[in-house]
């Protein structure tokens, strides 16, 4: 059985019938384009939904103080948690490099008369290091500020001080409430992440104490926590509850684990991959029933040239290789086109939405494999109908 021989007639007999050939190249190339930019596609957008968690790294621990219902109906105000109390939180469990509590506030906030569209975040030193916060120019608030009154600003804000002054922001003032703030520090551009619940490049950050000093509603609501590498976090999230009940009472503690939240994500991703390959198979398998039907009606059509060939030696299992190769040769084309398209309308859609493209290997590979064992599946039974054929009636054929 020489498999170059029924390659090479497969491809003549594919050629002469270049109509009914190309459009069932064309379902096979749409299914597959269809499976590879479905699951190319989905991939991009997991990975563009994880990058924001990965590029403040994976050993990051948040949670978030609230008041029960109960205390507040009982109480009227519950007690907050203080900035030292936050602070000690770091000697709770030697798995805590570093603790960032925050403090958020909305208040109105001028700069030469103009308001600005920001929000204020009371922070301390370390919240730098812990959300990836770099500095433009200037310095980044300290322990050592206390109560001052200094500002760092973020990009955003940075913009719009320099359209109302064309001045360099750094050492100007800006009026936040009824206080004025000195700005000692510029923010760079920070990727906004759902794991922080502030949008750095939209915000002013100034000394934690300072912002409990101009606001009484600026309480300690966030934490954020920097563990070691393979820190156990069930055995961290009891240490740090049992502190804050002793510290504060009747509080509800909803915590946030880096590596919990891309486990689901990734979940939630091999789900979405296999619903949209599914979705995507349903081409797929049109394009293989249009290959069985190209191969169906070329036995019909060939039927005399079959008999011919069983009538001086050939075997059966020649004949039904014979069909079977062109069957595998459509796959194998419209296969390989199929990815190809695939791959660049997941291109174009990364770029339409401007994600960080990255080419995973076994999308294009599952389709190009499923392509092929669809053209497979679906061209046997024409060619087992040819192998099948009596010589004499095949002959007989017009």
């Amino acid at each position: 059985m020489n498999f170059v021989e029924h390659a090479k007639e497969g491809l003549r007999n594919l050629y002469f019938s270049k109509l009914r050939s190309l459009l069932a190249l064309i379902g096979i190339l749409v299914g597959t384009a269809s499976v590879v930019a479905m699951v190319l596609g989905g991939e991009l957008a997991t990975n563009e939904a994880l990058k924001q968690f990965k590029s403040l790294g994976t050993d990051l621990l948040a949670v978030s103080i609230n008041a029960s219902g109960d205390e507040q109906t009982l109480t009227g105000k519950s007690d907050d948690i203080t900035m030292e109390q936050a602070l000690s939180l770091s000697t709770v469990n030697t798995r805590i490099l570093q603790v960032a509590p925050y403090t958020q506030l909305f208040l109105p906030t001028f700069y030469n008369g103009n308001a600005l569209n920001a929000t204020l975040l009371g922070v301390t030193d370390q919240f730098a290091d812990v959300v990836h916060v770099h500095l433009q120019s200037g310095r980044f608030v300290s322990l050592l500020d206390k109560y001052e009154f200094y500002g760092v600003i973020g990009h955003d804000v940075y913009d719009q001080m320099k359209k109302i002054s064309r001045q360099e922001p750094l050492g100007q003032s800006i009026q936040i409430d009824k206080n004025i703030f000195v700005i000692v520090g510029v923010a760079d551009s920070w990727p906004e992440n759902n794991f922080v619940y502030a949008n750095i490049d939209n915000a002013i950050m100034i000394p934690l104490l300072a912002s409990t000093l101009i606001s009484k509603y600026a309480m300690i609501n966030n934490i954020i926590f920097r563990l070691t590498p393979e820190s156990n976090i069930n055995t961290v999230k009891e240490a740090i509850t049992q502190s804050i009940n002793q510290f504060v009472s009747g509080k509800q503690l909803n915590f946030r684990s880096a590596k919990e939240l891309i486990a689901k994500m990734k979940k939630q991703s091999d789900i979405l991959t296999v619903f949209l390959g599914l979705i995507g198979s349903v081409s797929l398998i049109v394009g293989g029933i249009g290959v069985m039907n190209i191969m169906l009606v070329s036995v019909v059509e060939r039927r005399r040239e079959i008999g011919i060939r069983l009538a001086v030696g050939a075997r059966r299992i020649d004949i039904s290789v014979l069909f079977l190769m062109e069957a595998v040769l459509l796959s194998l084309a419209g296969g390989f086109l199929g990815v190809l398209i695939g791959v660049l309308i997941a291109y174009f859609i990364a770029v339409l939405w401007q994600w960080d493209f990255t080419l995973f290997l076994w999308p294009p590979l599952a389709g190009f494999s499923v392509s092929v064992a669809v053209g497979i599946f679906f061209g046997f039974y024409p060619a087992y109908l040819a192998s099948k054929l009596n010589p004499i009636e095949a002959l007989r054929a017009e």
